[in-house]
């Protein structure tokens, strides 16, 4: 298991809000909490639930651009950095990494609040997902010019 150091709590002279502040990269998509129901036969939350709330998380900026149905093509990257535990805050946070003609890649960090230490954020789990925009027979489709970010 990793040595992994609570997000935030690397400076000493850091003010209390600052220490306790949710980790900045990425969108926040999502909270959830995982449940007794949610287990693996070690106590910790089953790997396979979380990678369901990553892809859940992953899709929701995509959303913003495809304007239609979308699925999930690819699983890039995927890294349990951490356990995650019953009662635990889970803060998943996403980011757009390329978007082509038909498909979105977005990258998920996911950060725990232990359930015994709220306000100190540990991440647990980062990924890489590709989703692609279909049309109604399940086929890509390109994604709409117009609702691609403007750039200068």
């Amino acid at each position: 298991m990793s040595t992994t150091q609570p997000v935030g709590h690397t400076d000493p002279s850091a003010t209390e809000s600052e220490r306790f502040a949710p980790p900045s990269q990425g969108v926040l998509v999502m909270k959830v909490i995982p449940m007794p129901a949610d287990v693996n036969a070690n106590g910790d939350i089953f790997g396979g639930w979380v990678m369901a709330q990553v892809d859940l998380a992953g899709s929701v900026l995509p959303a913003r651009y495809v304007k239609g149905r979308m699925a999930t093509v690819a699983v890039n990257e995927f890294i349990f950095k951490q356990p995650v535990r019953v009662g635990d805050i889970l803060s998943f946070f996403a980011s757009i990494r390329r978007v082509g003609r038909t498909s979105v890649t977005v990258g998920v960090e996911v950060y725990a609040e232990r359930y015994v230490a709220q306000g100190q954020y540990v991440k647990v789990t980062e990924a890489n997902l590709t989703y692609v925009a279909i049309d109604e027979q399940g086929r890509p489709r390109p994604i709409p010019r117009e609702s691609l970010p403007q750039t200068d």
